[in-house]
């Protein structure tokens, strides 16, 4: 094939946003030739743009199964995304999941199951991996230079949303509908950098959450979470959609100096000396390693989505590998579900990995109390800011 024939399933505020990307020419490997959305308002909204030589559909199946797609993205709400996935797969269509892989570990893993025994690829748009700065935190976490890891800082509160945008889809911030708050919504970027960026995956998490506590909604809108690490280190994760101004702030500390991130610069205090070797030689009694500080230069790009659909469409070409393997989105969604798990119940200690059948089953017992959102105003709101 020349071109990768893309099919959208979900035309709300991500599957329009990428439409645009490709209408602009951003993606020169890929082309839409079908969408799907069970809303005859969002296919009429689309058609109103004027899109020309795409075919449009309200079940997804059929899309499939209309020889249309070489591959998929997927853009509804998160329940849907490994269903969606596996019928993809199956008929050997490749698929490009948005986040959240989903919303509970056993149907995650159910999903990476059945791409493992599919020859199409599989991977997840995880867009924040392409920005410079957090790919030179990785880099230099595995070269060493910061040491033995000993602390995560992670204050990410600049999601501040309005009731305006919870009212924007019965699905949205609810239990039954979206499966959480702002762990599922805003911060799955931020759940995969942190164990992408340090290479560690927590073995023990504390989730302390605020249900509802800053707008009318029953899901997680305030979180704290405590991160144990096999090796002693620990973390912190705070979020919040109801803070305003909110910050981007993350911190890796390790033996050897300490990695400062925020959001857009990167500085290294680096030790003239590790830490814990200071300390057993030293005869200074309140003596410290010299620490020196410098502003870490990068490559300076960050392609987001439109870099994440190239590789994608180029990997299905055959010209580049695949730069997130699909199958690593079950870390994120794990993480998630130990915060929430915990926060359910008083910040109990979770370990990981965690009892997958005694999350499902907590979250069922919220489901039949879940209410639609019933001051919902359908509507497509740009995207293209909040990242």
């Amino acid at each position: 094939m020349k071109k990768v024939r893309f099919g959208i399933v979900g035309l709300g505020n991500q599957g329009t946003y990428y439409t645009s990307l490709f209408d602009g020419g951003e993606i020169p490997d890929g082309e839409i030739t079908a969408m799907c959305d069970i809303a005859p308002s969002k296919i009429r909204a689309m058609r109103e743009r004027g899109e020309r030589g795409v075919r449009y559909f309200s079940d997804y199946r059929e899309m499939l199964d209309s020889g249309l797609c070489d591959a998929v993205l997927i853009e509804t709400p998160h329940y849907l995304h490994p269903e969606i996935a596996e019928e993809c797969l199956k008929r050997g269509i490749h698929v490009l999941c948005d986040k959240p892989a989903g919303v509970y570990t056993e149907q995650v893993a159910r999903m990476n199951a059945a791409a493992a025994k599919s020859g199409a690829l599989f991977g997840m748009m995880f867009n924040q991996r392409t920005n410079c700065v957090y790919r030179k935190m990785r880099e230099m976490v595995a070269a060493g230079e910061i040491g033995r890891l000993q602390r995560v800082v992670w204050i990410i509160t600049h999601w501040f949303r309005s009731q305006c945008y919870y009212d924007t889809g019965s699905w949205r911030a609810t239990w039954k509908g979206e499966g959480g708050g702002v762990l599922i919504n805003q911060c799955p970027h931020q759940l995969d950098l942190v164990e992408w960026v340090t290479g560690e995956i927590p073995v023990a998490v504390r989730g302390f959450c605020g249900f509802g506590k800053w707008h009318d909604i029953e899901v997680e809108d305030d979180v704290t979470a405590f991160f144990e690490y096999a090796n002693g280190a620990t973390g912190v994760f705070v979020t919040t959609t109801g803070e305003c101004p909110g910050v981007n702030r993350l911190e890796i500390s390790g033996t050897k100096g300490r990695l400062v991130c925020d959001g857009e610069r990167l500085w290294l205090y680096k030790n003239a000396q590790d830490s814990l070797e200071f300390s057993r030689t030293t005869y200074k009694v309140f003596g410290m390693p010299e620490v020196t500080e410098e502003e870490i230069p990068t490559d300076g790009s960050n392609p987001q989505h439109v870099g994440i659909l190239n590789n994608f469409a180029a990997a299905v070409l055959g010209k580049e590998r695949l730069f997130v393997p699909g199958e690593e989105g079950i870390h994120g969604v794990e993480l998630m579900n130990a915060i929430e798990l915990s926060g359910w119940n008083g910040g109990e200690r979770i370990s990981l990995p965690i009892d997958g059948a005694r999350y499902k089953r907590e979250l069922d017992l919220r489901c039949p109390g879940s209410k639609e959102n019933a001051a919902v105003q359908e509507r497509v709101a740009d995207t293209a800011a909040t990242f």
